[in-house]
């Protein structure tokens, strides 16, 4: 599963100021030189990022974004959430046992709603100090079995 360009920029940039600003605010240009964004995208995501508090931006010269939190208390689930990122995996209305194809639920609407439910858990497990310290690899569960040599063997 891959999250739309939104919710992975977003991500990316906050993981930028969380590593880039501990001397200070940071501007939006310097995040779009360093992560390749367009600054008028990085305009629109701060600006949700801005409401939801999880940055502040600071005016003047010398100026930009800091943190709202910490790294270590700002959690990529919230993050993706703030820029209204959606990570259900249904084309269903969420709690409908119809809203599917032809008015009846699908045959694989429990398989979606849950890894939804396994993305989000994952995501609001994950802080941006995580990330920034490299420390996200393996936090998504053992594989074992059967899926854990259908894994190794996909991988190679």
């Amino acid at each position: 599963m891959k999250l739309s360009t939104k919710g992975r920029y977003a991500v990316m940039a906050m993981a930028d100021l969380a590593q880039h600003s501990a001397d200070g605010p940071v501007s939006l240009a310097e995040i779009a030189g360093r992560q390749e964004i367009s600054i008028s995208y990085l305009e629109q995501l701060f600006a949700k990022l801005r409401r939801s508090g999880i940055v502040r931006s600071v005016r003047g010269p010398g100026g930009g974004y800091v943190m709202g939190h910490a790294a270590n208390e700002t959690r990529v689930a919230d993050i993706v959430r703030a820029v209204d990122e959606s990570i259900k995996q249904t084309r269903c209305i969420t709690g409908s046992t119809t809203g599917c194809a032809g008015g009846q639920r699908c045959i694989t609407h429990d398989l979606w709603e849950e890894l939804g439910n396994q993305i989000h858990s994952f995501l609001s497990s994950v802080t941006l100090a995580d990330v920034v310290d490299r420390r996200v690899l393996g936090r998504g569960g053992v594989l074992t079995g059967a899926a854990a040599q259908q894994h190794v063997a996909l991988a190679q």
